[in-house]
């Protein structure tokens, strides 16, 4: 059994070298909603058209459009405010831009898309805490997309189902810092060079390094230095239980993403000098979701729906897991980084209300709760946003083209790093999405 303090060493560690995975988080890694009409409605997309970020929601709901060519191109921001030890990360704004295209008839419905799923990230100075000293800045990055072919299908009057299949990339920049102590609570695993490094560091017959530095980013604003890719897919349906109430479920598998890997030079370990050579990331992946939700049209001109979702985090977030490969032939030095995350359950709730003929206007809530155990919260991996107000509307420009716009507030949440001394952190986001519709 761990003691505790191995665990404080090993939340410490975890933290900074995974530092970045802490601004985009909305629901965990996940975005809190998926186009502009669902995040305006709370996240909540299960049972409604609601356009081509139907691929990304529930496939079966394309079905539920109209007939014809569709075409949308949007636009996200994502806004957090992250402060951790009383030093604010200047990674502050994220752009996630998407496209989607569907055909459909009385009969099925088939398109492709491009869409971002969702990655975490943050920014420290020099001079921060973060960098331990090293008079090196701090950064990291994860982004994961999706390019998607969905399918969807009338089975009858009241039945429709859909399924796509998705080419998932992800990519990771790392500019990291920590003590060398708190490698132990790493669990390093040595060969070769490394190994023989490590033996005489702990028997006293080499100065242990006082930090340790990992360095990988290629800073681009879309991709990191440490990329993969892989394949995966979802599976939807959508029932009419009566004239105005619809019921929809989707299941969307994990990805199967190959590891995550530099260049051979790509990237650096600083133990005493800088050393050359790849880093791999293995089995990063993105979680399975179980949907349920229900739109009910109350009035001609009121819409409300809801939405019940539940992400497997504790299939894929128990361990983060990363090899140093020298490129000097040194061999290679391991991590292990326990996450044990949990489980998370997301209700979303929304409405719209058709004013006339051109405007609508939306609006939602959604509440999530915290993947994360309590005694691995740190204030620098703060993934603790619970809450979620939404508001949006749609504007019809003409009989083709519609806009539609949404906006996504996240108030403050304070947490008191129990593991790290009571350290106070806090998160809160504005996030924004814009698309622009055209049918044909």
């Amino acid at each position: 059994m761990k003691t505790k303090h191995t665990l404080r060493a090993t939340v410490a560690a975890s933290a900074l070298l995974l530092a970045s995975l802490s601004v985009h988080a909305t629901n965990g890694m996940l975005m809190e909603g998926y186009g502009p009409v669902a995040l305006s409605m709370g996240g909540a997309a299960q049972a409604y058209d609601n356009g081509t970020a139907g691929m990304m929601n529930n496939p079966a709901t394309l079905q539920l459009g109209a007939n014809g060519t569709r075409a949308d191109l949007a636009m996200g921001v994502l806004g957090p405010n992250v402060t951790s030890m009383g030093e604010k990360s200047s990674g502050t704004s994220y752009v996630m831009p998407a496209f989607g295209w569907v055909r459909k008839n009385d009969q099925y419905s088939y398109g492709i898309g491009v869409f971002g799923q969702g990655g975490m990230g943050t920014e420290y100075s020099v001079r921060s805490m973060n960098a331990a000293g090293t008079d090196q800045p701090v950064r990291s990055e994860l982004a994961v997309g999706r390019v998607i072919a969905p399918v969807s299908y009338k089975v009858n009057e009241r039945t429709n189902v859909g399924a796509t299949l998705d080419f998932t990339w992800a990519s990771l920049d790392m500019r990291m810092a920590s003590m060398f102590s708190q490698m132990a609570g790493m669990s390093p695993v040595p060969t070769g060079g490394f190994a023989t490094m490590m033996g005489a560091i702990q028997q006293g017959n080499m100065p242990a390094p006082s930090t340790v530095r990992i360095d990988f980013s290629d800073n681009h604003n879309f991709t990191g230095a440490a990329k993969s890719s892989g394949i995966t897919g979802k599976l939807g349906m959508t029932f009419e239980a009566s004239k105005d109430l619809t019921l929809g479920a989707s299941y969307q598998l994990k990805t199967r993403l190959g590891d995550m890997k530099t260049t051979a030079t790509g990237a650096t370990m600083t133990m005493g000098q800088v050393l050359a050579g790849r880093m791999v990331v293995h089995d990063f992946q993105m979680p399975s979701v179980l949907a349920l939700g229900a739109s009910w049209v109350a009035t001609p001109q009121l819409q409300l729906v809801a939405d019940l979702k539940r992400i497997g985090w504790s299939g894929v977030m128990q361990n983060f897991k990363m090899t140093f490969e020298s490129s000097q032939g040194l061999g290679t030095l391991g991590f292990t980084m326990p996450q044990n995350w949990q489980d998370q359950t997301v209700l979303s709730l929304g409405g719209a209300y058709k004013v006339d003929d051109v405007w609508t206007v939306r609006g939602g809530y959604s509440h999530s709760s915290n993947p994360i155990p309590d005694g691995y919260v740190h204030p620098l991996f703060p993934a603790i946003v619970k809450n979620h107000y939404t508001a949006g509307f749609g504007y019809k420009i003409s009989k083709s083209a519609s806009l539609d716009a949404a906006i996504s507030h996240a108030p403050q949440v304070a947490v008191s790093a129990g593991m790290l001394n009571g350290a106070a952190i806090t998160h809160s986001q504005t996030n924004y999405q814009m698309m622009l519709s055209y049918r044909y």
